[in-house]
């Protein structure tokens, strides 16, 4: 298969390169200055933001297989998500967050301007179900002064709205390698007041390897209600059910010969991970008057969960509530056209969580099986982040836009298993950080804009990295704290057929925050050096054909860096220098789109991942490699109200060998080799049917 499609390949490779790519804008788009920027407190067009904010629409979710945002994200310059298993993923932005061991930090993410990160600033975006999603707003960098903590940049997912004065319902089904079944019930309701939408999904899979059977089940809902001719009304809630098994890491060697078998340890625990999960948000817009407007909303987060691991089992409940509000005024300013905007973003969220002996060594064959309790703990965590931005229009051509934000998060602590020896709570702050930021845009001409930006962000350590082995707070641990220097161009050519996007950007990072690991189960945080992150993105997409019959839209991207330790010495070993551990030097990506009238639309994308270095001596690194997907998509109507839709479609189409994610610096204890690697899955086949009505 891989030597037949070489030629196939090479010839695309060819027509990408001269003529290319992403969809950084909608594919029926005819300018670039009527695309708005919606997850900013200031609407503004994408032509005129001075920063790197992708948008991606449902087009481009619809050409992946609707199981997980992997492949969409992937193919986004500068984003890099690692996927062990569905519910082991690491998201990282131009390096910031990829020596994270295990899940996303250093970055926010937002539903519909509801956190979806946690208090410690940890990240869970693979349960989230994709066919509830619209559309997504990803603002690279600390280029956005309003949402606080999150140095990587801001991931905004949007839900899905019924169309205007629509009714439908909509069931779809979807099969595939590895025992995948997927099933969707949807429906939705509009008049001119109110907008409803509601769904249920349910996803199970045996999965790839040993020990990795997962089943997920979502359902939403979401509203929107006018108010009276100024004001309206919005509801969000999303409940997750989650039991996924867990395969873990494997050694080089297991990982070469035999990438089906889960880690011995994971295996004979039979390890896996159940929770159920809550988000709920109510929201209120209100326009004062032609100047002034308020949008706010109230937030709550409630998760309860049990996670078996060799080495203990968690019982552990989570639960949240915050506030968001943030007042605009729009006027002119010494005759410059001015808009204003500030607010704040407060939360609280608990964790209690308790931790047994597994006993599954006692038993051999029977999986996990709960021993004594030997640590309990109690978790406090409150941040407050408040803002203010500005945009000037200082010509017709100039735009300026400029703010800062005050951020204070804190922790307490209280160990209630053994409260004699810790009788008194922990209390740790760290701090107020301010984050300024300024930017501007100057207009070309019609449809091309370049761009400049300084911005300062940070990250504060999450509560894992802030405890020492002894289970005390570590008081001399800083937030990383980076400045970000950046700039770009964005514009349509060709009638707006070739859209073009190019940004440079640095980040120089200080406090470099370091997860020591101190034990199969254990590591420690503590800040180590700096880091520079010097590197290119680009972005081209180009309507090279499009008629009433069909439309041929090739596109291609790709981010080359050079990240580095800057300076960085850690156990008396100085790494400066080194190439920043897991992230690879280069991603590119390729594909092809088809549409016809007719109804078939055909979806291609080919991504290469340079080689990556696994450990801080770069003395070990992942190969390279690349991956081929397929898509293929029919619409047609059954009846004049009846639609339907047919999917087929691979992954891995060249069955290539890779490791999908990594764990950075892994060690081994005992007699056991480092386990690194979590291998990608081979060559794996979908298909599905969906119908929908038409009230």
């Amino acid at each position: 298969m891989r030597k037949n499609a070489l030629p196939l390949l090479l010839f695309l490779h060819i027509v990408l390169y001269f003529s290319p790519v992403y969809s950084q804008v909608k594919k029926d788009t005819t300018a670039l200055s009527e695309i708005i920027v919606d997850a900013s407190p200031i609407k503004n067009v994408l032509q005129n933001t001075a920063s790197s904010i992708v948008l991606i629409s449902k087009a481009d979710i619809n050409r992946t297989d609707g199981i997980l945002l992997t492949p969409v994200l992937n193919k986004i310059p500068g984003v890099f998500m690692q996927q062990g298993a569905l519910n082991t993923n690491r998201i990282s932005i131009r390096g910031i967050g990829a020596r994270a061991q295990y899940g996303t930090n250093r970055i926010k993410a937002y539903f519909d301007g509801i956190p979806i990160t946690s208090g410690d600033g940890e990240t869970v975006i693979e349960d989230i179900d994709i066919a509830s999603i619209e559309k997504i707003e990803i603002i690279k960098g600390p280029n956005s002064t309003s949402f606080g903590s999150g140095m990587g940049g801001v991931i905004h997912l949007f839900s899905r709205e019924t169309p205007l004065l629509q009714s439908f319902g909509k069931s779809n089904i979807n099969f595939g390698s590895f025992g995948l079944i997927q099933q969707q019930l949807s429906g939705g309701f509009s008049d001119t007041k109110s907008n409803l939408i509601s769904s249920y999904s349910n996803i199970n899979l045996d999965g790839p390897r040993e020990n990795s059977s997962y089943n997920r089940e979502n359902f939403n809902l979401f509203g929107k209600q006018k108010l009276g001719n100024n004001g309206s009304l919005s509801f969000i809630g999303i409940y997750t059910k989650l039991n996924a098994y867990i395969p873990s890491s494997l050694s080089e060697k297991d990982f070469n010969n035999n990438p089906k078998k889960a880690a011995s340890t994971w295996a004979a625990a039979q390890g896996y991970e159940s929770y159920d999960k809550y988000l709920f948000g109510l929201g209120y817009d209100y326009q004062v008057s032609n100047k002034w407007s308020l949008n706010s909303s109230v937030f709550s987060n409630y998760k309860e969960a049990y996670e078996t691991r060799p080495f203990d089992i968690l019982d552990e409940n989570t639960r949240s509530l915050g506030i968001r509000l943030n007042i605009n005024y729009k006027d002119r300013l010494f005759s410059f056209p001015f808009e204003f905007s500030f607010g704040t973003e407060i939360a609280s969220e608990e964790n209690d969580y308790s931790l047994y002996k597994n006993l599954y060594l006692s038993q051999p064959g029977r999986g996990s099986l709960q021993g004594n309790l030997f640590s309990a703990i109690d978790e406090e965590r409150k941040y407050s982040n408040y803002f203010i931005q500005m945009e000037f229009w200082l010509s017709k051509a100039i735009h300026l836009e400029t703010g800062f934000a005050l951020n204070s998060t804190a922790y307490s602590f209280k160990d209630v298993f053994q409260p004699l020896q810790n009788s008194s709570i922990q209390n740790y702050t760290f701090g107020t950080i301010c984050s300024p930021r300024i930017g501007l845009s100057y207009k070309v001409n019609n449809g091309k804009n370049i761009y400049t930006s300084v911005s300062k962000g940070f990250s504060v350590p999450t509560f894992a990295e802030a405890l020492t082995p002894e289970g005390k707070i570590n008081t001399n641990l800083e937030p990383e704290i980076g400045w970000n220097y950046e700039i770009g161009f964005k514009g349509n050519w060709l009638e707006n057929k070739l859209y073009t996007e190019v940004a440079l950007f640095s980040a120089q990072i200080e406090n470099l925050l370091v997860a020591r690991r101190t034990a199969e189960d254990q590591y420690v945080g503590l800040n180590a050096g700096s880091s520079s992150h010097p590197g290119i993105e680009f972005t081209v997409n180009y309507n090279i054909v499009k008629s009433d019959s069909f439309k041929i839209t090739p596109y291609f991207s790709g981010a080359i860096n050079y990240f580095k330790f800057k300076d960085f010495i850690d156990l008396n070993v100085d790494y400066s220098g080194n190439q920043l551990t897991a992230v690879p030097q280069k991603q590119l990506n390729y594909g092809l789109d088809i549409i016809t009238k007719s109804g078939i639309i055909i979806n291609t994308s080919y991504r290469t991942v340079g080689k990556t270095p696994i450990n801080d001596a770069n003395t070990k690194y992942t190969e390279a490699y690349a991956l081929l997907d397929l898509k293929t998509t029919y619409a047609f109507k059954i009846f004049k109200k009846l639609n339907a839709e047919l999917t087929a479609g691979v992954n891995n189409a060249l069955n290539e060998k890779y490791a999908a994610s990594i764990v950075p610096n892994a060690l081994g204890f005992g007699a056991a080799p480092p386990r690194y690697y979590y291998p990608g899955n081979p060559i794996n086949y979908y298909g599905g049917f969906s119908i929908s009505y038409l009230f």
